[in-house]
């Protein structure tokens, strides 16, 4: 006669020391491990090696590449000079003529050289800005070591006592893209990554705004009153970070819009993996290899440092394309986030 007990005449479950040796790890594993998050574990995998492979890729041997140099020579030797230093192995320097030392001076600060050399009786002189870049001006130096050793350096615009080695416009470009691209995550904790209604996009990109204007302003504030690192530009730095912030939003939330939580895999790929080794923070353009090279200054975080470091340091010189990058970011996250949006049905992703 049953009595509802197991094989050892006591009431529970039937006991387990019968099952095939392994089965409960195996079925342990599936319950805590399930597909999906197998899957989550190699994406992860895959963004983690993506991560070394581009730092150590763009940082590893940088190489000065076509550094812009305004030449001024007297007559004839001004033509000859500038072949010379165009013809240097491996194509360092970009060499082109000036009419005037004054007019060198002039392109080496609104950023239209990245040097200036002035040649003629007496030791030459190389003129620079080690605000933009110290490690493009180190490369300079060496360079002109190798090819004129009686060269005196003349600093025209050295960064900031409180700003170390120039890197003050990169780190703050740094926080607040991060912050950016993380707002538009965490408001992916709200019913999913793509809201429900195309109403619910729009107030959250009006949400992604006004928490942009709010890391604007904390993180100029800590720049310049806190840390005196950037001083004396607050206004127009906090609209370039108000603005480099929603552009990392608003893109953000375009990707979760279109792929849902993935999306958020791809603004760590964008922001972190491809736009920090390339942004031109430790080593400007001119010095890292081709790839990052080209993308750098066509993504937020490149066209922020520019913007940043010009209007702290160049009078806002040399930005109008980083103004640009930024603005197409920010308007084609709104503009993808929103048609996206009524394209899905409604209430899609609502949940019950």
């Amino acid at each position: 006669m049953h009595d509802g007990k197991n094989g050892t005449g006591n009431d529970g479950p039937p006991a387990t020391q019968d099952a095939p040796p392994g089965a409960t790890f195996r079925a342990e594993l599936r319950r805590a491990v399930t597909p999906r998050a197998t899957i989550l574990l190699c994406g992860v995998l895959l963004l983690e090696i993506a991560f070394v492979v581009s730092f150590i890729g763009a940082f590893h041997s940088p190489r000065p590449r076509d550094l812009a140099v305004a030449v001024v020579a007297p007559g004839q030797a001004q033509a000859g000079l500038i072949d010379e230093l165009n013809a240097l192995p491996g194509e360092p320097l970009a060499a082109r003529a000036a009419e005037s030392a004054s007019e060198a001076r002039a392109m080496v600060l609104d950023r239209r050289a990245d040097a200036a050399l002035l040649a003629g009786p007496g030791p030459d002189r190389l003129l620079v800005a080690s605000a933009g870049g110290p490690a493009a001006v180190q490369s300079l130096q060496a360079v002109f070591e190798k090819t004129d050793g009686d060269v005196v350096v003349t600093d025209l615009r050295p960064p900031h006592p409180a700003d170390g080695r120039g890197l003050s416009s990169f780190y703050l470009v740094l926080g607040v893209v991060i912050g950016g691209y993380l707002a538009s995550a965490a408001l992916s904790a709200s019913y999913g990554a793509r809201p429900a209604h195309p109403h619910l996009t729009v107030v959250r990109l009006l949400a992604l705004a006004a928490l942009s204007v709010v890391s604007g302003l904390a993180g100029v504030i800590v720049v310049d009153p806190v840390f005196h690192a950037l001083p004396g530009h607050f206004g127009a730095l906090w609209g370039v970070a108000t603005l480099i912030t929603f552009a990392a939003a608003a893109a953000g939330m375009a990707f979760q819009v279109l792929l849902g939580t993935p999306g958020i895999a791809l603004s760590v790929l964008v922001f972190v993996v491809l736009g920090n080794p390339s942004a031109g923070g430790v080593y400007p353009s001119t010095l890292l290899p081709p790839f990052w090279s080209a993308i750098g200054q066509a993504l937020p975080n490149g066209a922020g440092v520019t913007l940043v470091r010009n209007y702290a340091y160049f009078g806002g010189h040399g930005t109008s394309a980083a103004w640009w990058v930024l603005a197409a970011w920010a308007a084609g996250g709104v503009l993808v986030s929103c048609l996206a949006s009524f394209r899905r049905p409604p209430g899609a992703d609502l949940l019950p």
